[in-house]
């Protein structure tokens, strides 16, 4: 065991996490920082800008691939048919993935503590700190304890001479993973600002062109494209890709926080938009009605502690019992269409399906051989009894 009091640190490269390791030593009287950045699907070039960041600062920096485990987090999701408010979970999702993959790294490295550089005011404090907080090891977030501002930490940076260039990381605040990217700040943060086609990198402004594609599942795990067995990080990336191109998977919602803030977000999603559109189109084809309503119900109460980070909680695994249950007949394919901007499904097929042709069919007169449609006369009857029963009372006919 070390006497070493070492942290670490969840490190971008960028302003806040630039100005923390400073801190961190200053502040918090720590004789090592580490800097540990997580790879689940961002650009190279900020694993490119986080080494030479932790270069200049002479910091030590370790770089966890943990693409395969957040992707197949996102697969989980796709058989709760996730979404909060219309958004993917994308950094939700990733963030509880990030968070075990530095406590692994500080646990190995003897640290004593844990530290982020998120503010007071959003999610990913929470979503961090849930993991950590089981662990014996300190829990610090030097720009929310110390009420830093970003003019702050600009200024900071400047006379130290960190190495950022004067804190500008751009316009909007972006954050990107296999899943989703987010875009926000400036002048997105008013509502009725109608942003333009330059804060897209992911998807192109819809057309006329038209696309169809088939995705394959086995218990609700997308695993084929056209036919194709692909693993879950490349059909992803795959998805993006394609569907991108199309104008699929754009959002622009007022989401609410945890914290109770309404925030403007902007975000791009195609392969998640397709995954889930699909999913979705065969279980309406697979589960009877009741499981249908059912799951719904199980889906949204996944969704909620899937946006607080909550993945690991004793509930989702309750959920996921009975959603393990209903994916097993979650098998086939379904074909989806790109059009104006939109992941259509337009097919669907299953050994499993819920559905007779012939029984459904407007030009047959017996239904499988048992019932004739003279049969429903009986129910027919019967529907609405009580409430035309009810009606008349009311209208005082009851008598």
């Amino acid at each position: 065991m070390s006497d070493t009091n070492r942290v670490a640190l969840a490190f971008s490269g960028g302003l806040d996490t630039t100005v923390c390791v400073p801190l961190l030593e200053e502040e918090y009287d720590y004789d090592e920082v580490i800097g540990v950045t997580v790879d689940v699907g961002q650009p190279a070039s900020e694993f490119e800008e986080a080494e030479e960041t932790a270069e200049a600062l002479d910091l030590d920096h370790y770089v966890v691939d943990a693409k395969a485990a957040f992707a197949g987090l996102c697969f989980d999701a796709v058989r709760a048919n996730a979404s909060y408010q219309g958004y993917p979970l994308g950094t939700a999702l990733a963030r509880p993935v990030i968070a075990e993959a530095i406590l692994d790294v500080a646990k190995e490295q003897d640290c004593t503590g844990l530290a982020h550089g998120s503010t007071g005011k959003g999610n990913d404090q929470l979503r961090f700190e849930a993991v950590w907080r089981d662990s014996d090891l300190e829990v610090i977030a030097p720009v929310r304890e110390l009420g830093l501002t970003r003019e702050f930490e600009q200024s900071y940076a400047e006379e130290r001479s960190l190495p950022i260039e004067g804190g500008d990381e751009g316009k909007y605040s972006i954050d990107t993973n296999l899943w989703s990217r987010s875009i926000e700040g400036s002048e997105l943060e008013e509502p009725s600002y109608v942003p333009p086609e330059d804060v897209y990198e992911w998807t192109t402004a819809p057309t006329a062109e038209t696309l169809e594609i088939e995705v394959g599942f086995e218990d609700g795990y997308p695993v084929s494209l056209d036919g194709t067995e692909t693993e879950p990080v490349e059909l992803i990336e795959e998805l993006n890709d394609l569907a991108g191109g199309y104008g699929v998977g754009r959002s622009d919602i007022m989401e609410d926080r945890m914290l109770g803030l309404k925030v403007r977000e902007n975000y791009e999603h195609p392969a998640a938009t397709v995954l889930l559109n699909a999913h979705a189109a065969l279980e309406d084809l697979v589960l009877t009605k009741e499981e249908r309503a059912f799951k719904n119900r199980v889906d949204h109460e996944w969704s909620e502690k899937g946006y607080q980070g909550l993945v690991n909680a004793p509930l989702v695994d309750a959920l996921e019992g009975f959603i393990a249950e209903t994916q097993t007949r979650v098998t086939g394919t379904v074909t989806i269409r790109f059009e104006g901007g939109q992941a259509r499904p337009v097919g669907r097929s299953s050994k499993y399906a819920v559905y007779s042709a012939e029984a459904a069919s407007f030009n047959t007169e017996d239904i499988t051989g048992s019932i004739e449609q003279s049969d429903a006369t009986g129910v027919a009857k019967y529907h609405g009894f009580q409430e035309r029963l009810a009606n008349r009372v009311v209208d005082g006919d009851g008598e």
